[in-house]
């Protein structure tokens, strides 16, 4: 695959106008006190596993509409806190896997949770726990599409929704520092920290890899790969449906919560990556309303940096603890 975008010059200064709803910070000022209201007790179970050297717990919190979510908490074995503490969100199609597949950030000594993302964990990995009790209209297969007619029924209003509660769950646990919370992922979980960034106060950092549902206009008329696929699909049939569908998008664009955050962030990106083009991340790093920081791999697809960057967020992320510490 060669090439397909913007030259990285023209990336970095590339900020688009992109439609924001005028009611975008009451929707979601309304949307998060309603699932507070909602919100019962979090759960925690410890897991029995082969690690040694982690302390696991199963962690069922409730997301939107009071929906139990699952996810899982691991911790140094016998940590004592306050500790700085990492929240994950997943890829698209992936499930919260097992404990042992979530090991580097808890090695490194923080606390960290990993959010299963309702409704999915089929297409890879080691599966998910967690349902989407919610029904919507017509959509094409996927998620992109689900709920896509009124951006309160849309299927990414409860999973943002979720990711916040999350945090403030996360935020109560005993071993957890409050003030020392970073959210973080790639891809889909990528563009959940990206709303979680505009959406959640006080946090320490962001770090977003090939960040998805970022500049959807763009994304939609630039490349043929899935996921954005599903929404050409679905609009190649209600085709009088444009105008609403990318209306309901605007309220869950990355660019648009990247405008509110106020957290430092490191973005990374894969020149070669037709899953989600550089210039959609890039739109959302030229908006973002704090120091950002976006790590390019010029050869690279949507699998980006790996192992690389992660040791890259790594450093990143002790540099941002220690500046919050000073």
């Amino acid at each position: 695959m060669s090439r397909f975008d913007l030259p990285l010059e023209e990336l970095r200064t590339y900020r688009p106008d992109v439609a924001e709803p005028e009611d975008f910070d009451e929707f979601w000022a309304d949307t998060l006190a309603q699932a507070r209201s909602d919100a019962g007790p979090t759960r925690l179970a410890r897991v029995q596993t082969a690690l040694s050297l982690v302390d696991v717990h199963d962690l069922t919190f409730t997301g939107f509409a009071g929906d139990d979510v699952r996810a899982w908490y691991l911790t140094p074995a016998g940590a004592t806190g306050p500790l700085p503490t990492i929240v994950e969100y997943n890829g698209y199609g992936g499930g919260r896997g097992l404990p042992h597949e979530r090991l580097p950030w808890v090695a490194s000594g923080y606390a960290y949770a990993f959010m299963d993302t309702r409704g999915q964990g089929s297409v890879w990995g080691s599966g998910g726990s967690t349902p989407d009790p919610h029904g919507t209209g017509p959509s094409a297969p996927g998620f992109m599409t689900r709920g896509i007619d009124d951006p309160r029924d849309y299927y990414y209003r409860r999973v943002f929704t979720d990711a916040v509660r999350l945090v403030d769950e996360v935020r109560g646990l005993d071993l957890v520092d409050p003030a020392r919370v970073l959210v973080t992922g790639g891809s889909q979980g990528g563009g959940i920290a990206l709303a979680a960034a505009g959406l959640v106060e006080g946090l320490q950092g962001v770090m977003a890899d090939v960040p998805f549902l970022c500049h959807f206009e763009r994304a939609v008329g630039l490349t043929e790969a899935f996921p954005y696929q599903e929404i050409v699909q679905y609009l190649s049939v209600h085709r009088d449906r444009v105008d609403r569908t990318f209306r309901t998008l605007s309220y869950f664009d990355g660019v648009n919560f990247a405008r509110r955050a106020t957290a430092p962030a490191l973005l990374s990106t894969g020149l070669h990556d037709t899953v989600c083009p550089p210039s959609t991340v890039f739109a959302a790093a030229n908006h973002y309303g704090a120091d950002v920081q976006v790590e390019v791999f010029p050869f690279n697809q949507h699998e980006g940096g790996q192992g690389f960057q992660w040791e890259r967020q790594a450093r990143w992320a002790e540099g941002v603890l220690a500046l919050g510490l000073s």
